[in-house]
């Protein structure tokens, strides 16, 4: 139950941020320039991360795809999964109680 409306806020947020980001930024703006504009060095530390850590294959097939879409689409990727997973969770059947006084 608390999970269900812990995404519910989530989604909410991540929504709110995507209509933010897309009214009040630059026009279509990619989100490695959204990352950019924050922080000059944060794409670097990421990149470097990845290949220390992980793999070399996945800056170039999984982070750079992503970078190069708008930067309003991720977080409202993020929302519409966090409303799906909380309306899921809100459809789930409950266990039937007995509705029997005990004494």
């Amino acid at each position: 139950m608390i999970t269900q409306r812990v995404l519910a806020v989530l989604a909410a947020v991540f929504l709110v941020g995507a209509v933010a980001t897309a009214a009040l930024g630059p026009p279509n703006v990619p989100l490695g320039a959204a990352l950019f504009m924050l922080d000059h060095d944060l794409l670097q530390v990421i990149e470097g991360g990845l290949q220390a850590r992980l793999s070399l294959w996945m800056w170039d097939d999984l982070v750079m795809p992503v970078l190069m879409r708008p930067a309003w689409l991720l977080p409202a990727a993020m929302g519409l999964v966090c409303a799906g997973v909380s309306l899921t969770l809100s459809n789930r059947q409950r266990p039937q109680r007995t509705h029997r006084r005990r004494f």
